[in-house]
């Protein structure tokens, strides 16, 4: 079958979803598939087979959930179709005639599958009583470092003064010329996060995207731009279309320090990419998946290690890769590559589908330790974007907007 609903699709991969003689739906508890034209039904706990026979089949199916579930995205599973998108799945036939190898496909054996996932719960049995006081007594940083995570009703809050109980770096330093002070950072997350069918970006002045569990704050991006000439270039300010990148890049210090972290100017230390120091305290390694923090829609952020089959507590651990690369065409309108080489700005990344282990929002969804039924859940990771750069589920509030990023 054809599925259209799937945009960001690459074609490999839906070539191999593009036909068969049946469709198979299996719906867990949770809700059931219906589709559009009110031809096909599935319901809760049942198995329900469609026979494709002809050129004419063009249906697009949806899930209604049940109350106390969350529609998770349609199964990313061998021969499953529309894998892990949240959106109505639009299967279709129409466009095989004239294709072989499609028709032969239709009238054959194949069996594809269609395969709704639903989470049901909270995570409110997860970290709601977590409180630290860390002394940190450092050339760059003499504070007590505060954090304290508490769940009620609805909905996970964080109280923190925004000092990290790690070792950092030497703040001020040429680079960054910042000093690290106490914050009042109040944030709340919701304790059953939900899907939403469109990602939504965060970070900067679009609102904080994510909180490491010390309450320094996630933002991988920067407010560093650079014009269409590469000129004139700001590491604060906003003088150009080119977003400048904290890492993975030798054209601009930005004086992060070995946590991927440096200051703004108003004395907020936060994270560009992974925080070792924390990971580290956590006893992050590659014998464990390490949760490391809440993003914004409620959803848990791992660091580094994820299961290689991610339904599988029992398979092996694996460094999760980010699924973005260079793009293979630079705009003309980009700064010259012989300035600022690839892989300096934002946009010289384009996302790939399938092509490392997470998708566009540095994501899947997966079994992980405290969550042994599955969730959707985020990374940090050693590869591009480092920390995610949008969310996957509905937004609440979760904390003041603070000022330009550095």
């Amino acid at each position: 079958m054809i599925s259209r609903c799937c945009k960001h699709f690459a074609l490999s991969v839906m070539a191999l979803a593009l036909g068969a003689c049946k469709i198979q739906i299996e719906v867990p508890q949770g809700g059931s598939v219906v589709t559009e034209s009110g031809e096909y039904q599935c319901g809760a706990g049942s198995t329900c087979t469609i026979e494709v026979t002809d050129l004419l089949f063009d249906e697009t199916f949806r899930v209604e959930t049940e109350d106390g579930y969350t529609f998770s995205g349609w199964a990313a599973r061998q021969g499953g179709l529309c894998g892990g998108s949240t959106a109505p799945c639009l299967l279709a036939t129409t466009g095989f005639a004239g294709f072989p190898a499609l028709m032969a496909l239709l009238y054959s054996d194949e069996v594809f599958y269609l395969e709704p996932t639903f989470w049901s719960g909270s995570t409110g049995s997860v970290l709601c009583d977590y409180r630290d006081t860390t002394l940190n007594a450092q050339p760059s940083l003499n504070y007590t470092s505060v954090s304290e995570w508490t769940c009620s009703g609805t909905t996970r809050h964080l109280a923190a003064n925004g000092i990290p109980d790690h070792e950092v770096g030497t703040f001020p330093n040429p680079a960054n010329p910042n000093t690290i002070t106490e914050q009042d950072v109040s944030a709340s997350f919701p304790l059953e996060p939900q899907m939403s069918q469109a990602a939504t970006e965060l970070g900067g002045p679009r609102g904080t995207i994510a909180y490491v569990i010390n309450g320094v704050k996630v933002d991988a991006g920067t407010g560093g731009t650079c014009n269409d000439s590469g000129g004139s270039c700001s590491l604060g300010g906003n003088v150009g279309n080119w977003n400048i990148e904290a890492l993975g890049q030798t054209a601009f210090d930005f004086g992060t320090d070995e946590n991927n972290a440096h200051v703004q100017p108003d004395g907020i230390y936060h994270y560009h990419g992974m925080p070792e120091g924390f990971v580290a305290k956590r006893g992050g390694d590659s014998s464990t998946m390490t949760l490391i923090g809440w993003a914004a829609d409620g959803f848990p952020i791992y660091a580094r290690y994820g299961y290689s089959d991610a339904d599988d507590s029992r398979s092996a651990l694996k460094v999760m890769t980010g699924s973005y690369r260079l793009v293979t065409e630079v705009s003309s309108s980009r700064p010259s590559t012989s300035l600022y080489p690839l892989g300096t700005f934002a946009q010289d990344y384009e996302y790939v589908e399938g092509l490392g282990d997470l998708d566009e929002c540095n994501g899947r969804l997966g079994v992980t330790p405290e969550f042994p039924a599955g969730i959707y859940h985020y990374f940090a990771t050693d590869s591009y974007p480092y920390f995610q750069r949008c969310v996957r589920g509905l937004v609440e509030s979760n904390g003041t907007v603070g000022p330009p990023r550095f």
